[in-house]
């Protein structure tokens, strides 16, 4: 069953770029979609597009079954608790003021009003935040660091972290580890995976990194120029049928 449904979805910026180009597609429940593509091609517009940061131009964004370029400020904001974002930057998402605890608590005090947790349970705001940390394979001794404490793989799961904290459904993942180093960088990916089939996770997982991409995902679709040129199973990447584009990256890796 489709969770999100994307019909042909364009966005023209101000200056004339047409980012995103009649770009249709949709994610099933407990999947994880891969998108790819080099710099500027539009993946990271298009998921400023699905977070409803950016508004689009024309088409529709469809999330279990609610069109959400029609909804009220106040279905927003029940939409946004349904789907979280983790940047590829942890440093810049987390304030660099609040110790880990704090930061952690954040999306909960935001939400708890509407939150029925399955996963995680909230007898005490310390007993929270140390169920997160040990899903995220962290010690709980980081709960009161501050983020310039931590290193960037650390800083990373905190991120990731925050964004199970209110048990979405859907979690769009901008590049999550093009900041990290080649052995973070393979932690966090099992991490992500672990936490899909634990918690019931789907994820969008956007990167220019082939390989990354295909290791997480069970399709894989690829942007150029804001439109999609390819699309392919985990088992299809090597086809003599993927795009010539498609090609072109696979040399890359």
């Amino acid at each position: 069953m489709s969770l999100l449904e994307l019909k042909e979805v364009t966005k023209t910026y101000k200056s004339g770029k047409l980012a995103v180009n009649k770009v249709s597609f949709n994610l099933n429940n407990g999947e994880c979609l891969g998108l790819v593509g080099e710099s500027g091609c539009g993946k990271s517009t298009l998921a400023r597009c699905i977070m409803r940061v950016e508004n689009i131009d024309k088409g529709s964004i469809v999330f279990n079954g609610e069109a959400m370029e029609k909804l009220s400020e106040r279905r927003l904001h029940h939409y946004r608790k349904k789907i979280q974002i983790v940047f590829q930057n942890p440093s810049s998402a987390l304030n660099p003021k609040l110790k880990i605890k704090d930061s952690l608590i954040d999306p909960y005090d935001q939400y708890r009003q509407s939150l029925n947790l399955r996963h995680f349970s909230f007898h005490s705001k310390e007993q929270f935040i140390l169920q997160l940390l040990d899903a995220v394979e962290l010690p709980s001794e980081l709960a009161d660091r501050y983020p310039h404490e931590l290193s960037g793989g650390q800083r990373q799961r905190i991120t990731i972290a925050r964004a199970i904290s209110i048990e979405p459904e859907l979690i769009v993942l901008d590049e999550p580890t093009a900041s990290l180093d080649v052995l973070s960088q393979k932690a966090v990916l099992n991490l992500l995976t672990d936490l899909r089939k634990t918690l019931d996770l789907s994820y969008l997982f956007i990167s220019h990194d082939l390989a990354a991409v295909n290791q997480m995902s069970q399709r894989t679709l690829v942007m150029k120029s804001g439109e999609v040129v390819d699309q392919f199973n985990e088992y299809n990447l090597f086809s003599n049928d993927r795009h010539i584009y498609t090609k072109k990256l696979i040399s890359i890796f």
